[in-house]
């Protein structure tokens, strides 16, 4: 009991302190530097200390300190109880999916079975799919409480955007889920041990399909018409400053986060190396003893899975800053009259492999 018990605050420590104590604020540097270098700048690189500027990663330092001595306002004619709850409501989804996402496999340490996610649940993915729903509230509630012409209209238009592409995003997975009938994560991710059934060859449209719409949901360029500076100001958050402004950033980017997990874990092999099992990981390092074995065979898979995890995240920040904003009316018709009838045709074609 102890031992679980243990095993579980250490389980939550390692995501929350890699979410909010590492992603969170590097992403911010990535965000600026990766635009930059894309664009023949040198970005971010002012902030010191003692003269060092480690490549301008002393900047979300920086940033967190002005964001904390800024002033917190709230518009006349504002609601105040939901404009100050919209923040919260959007970043806790982004943090709470990850709960339900394996890192690594199961192992067996000094007697002790540890098995490397926070909550292994039987509907996994629908978990996922519940909670991270409940982020389109804090956008459409950021926008109606803050009394303000543009934050509505961008409310507005992460509403229709995020529950079209919800609707979309979870035909897209049907196919993953015949592929290996199960909605649990753990066991998607242990059967994708073989590298051939990767997911990414089992469902590669399943893929392009997915990241596509788990984009949009995250309102991420191409797709940030709730938030077009050219149009609207800045939407829906037009009416914030310091921390509750900062929330609804942080929650954008550990939703890129969350979503690099999500694809890993369905497409990617989730924790293996390719061509090696766990079994020939826990050989290989046979000469620690069976204890240090699972230690190390436990290291080389976390790294392994958070490798794959920073990759999708510069594919993500690549396709931001390589793709322009669509129009309003192209986000719609991409979901409806693109996405949604190829996810409803990948199924069927899934179904007619499984039948011949």
């Amino acid at each position: 009991m102890l031992a679980d018990m243990i095993e579980s605050i250490a389980k939550i420590l390692f995501i929350f302190g890699m979410n909010i104590g590492f992603f969170a604020p590097v992403l911010g540097w990535v965000e600026r530097k990766q635009s930059a270098v894309m664009q023949d700048r040198i970005g971010a690189n002012r902030a010191d200390i003692f003269g060092f500027t480690v490549i301008g990663l002393f900047h979300s330092i920086a940033d967190a300190i002005k964001v904390l001595t800024k002033e917190d306002f709230i518009p006349t004619g504002a609601n105040k109880f939901f404009h100050t709850a919209a923040p919260f409501i959007s970043l806790v989804p982004a943090i709470v999916t990850f709960c339900v996402i394996p890192f690594g496999g199961r192992y067996t340490l000094f007697g002790h079975d540890v098995n490397l996610v926070i909550s292994d649940l039987d509907v996994g993915l629908l978990f996922i799919f519940a909670f991270s729903s409940l982020a389109t509230y804090g956008a459409v509630l950021g926008g109606w409480s803050s009394n303000n012409n543009w934050s509505l209209i961008g409310g507005l238009r992460a509403s229709a955007q995020m529950l079209s592409y919800e609707v979309a995003m979870g035909l897209t997975i049907i196919g993953v889920l015949m592929v290996y009938g199960s909605l649990k994560l753990t066991e998607i991710g242990v059967m994708q041990e073989n590298f051939f059934r990767w997911g990414i060859f089992m469902q590669p449209l399943g893929f392009v399909l997915f990241l596509t719409c788990a984009i949009a949901e995250n309102k991420r360029a191409p797709f940030d018409v709730p938030e077009a500076e050219s149009e609207i100001v800045a939407g829906y958050f037009t009416e914030y400053s310091g921390m509750k402004f900062v929330m609804f950033w942080m929650g954008e980017f550990l939703e890129i986060v969350t979503i690099s997990g999500i694809v890993t874990t369905l497409f990617f092999g989730a924790w293996h190396l390719p061509f090696i099992t766990d079994q020939m990981l826990l050989s290989f390092f046979q000469f620690a003893g069976s204890n240090g074995a699972s230690i190390l065979a436990m290291l080389v898979n976390i790294a392994t899975f958070f490798i794959k995890v920073i990759f999708f995240i510069w594919m993500q920040m690549t396709i931001r800053w390589t793709l322009p904003r669509f129009r309003y009316d192209q986000v719609m018709k991409l979901c409806w009259k693109m996405i949604l009838p190829l996810s409803l045709i990948n199924i069927f074609i899934t179904g007619l492999v499984f039948l011949r």
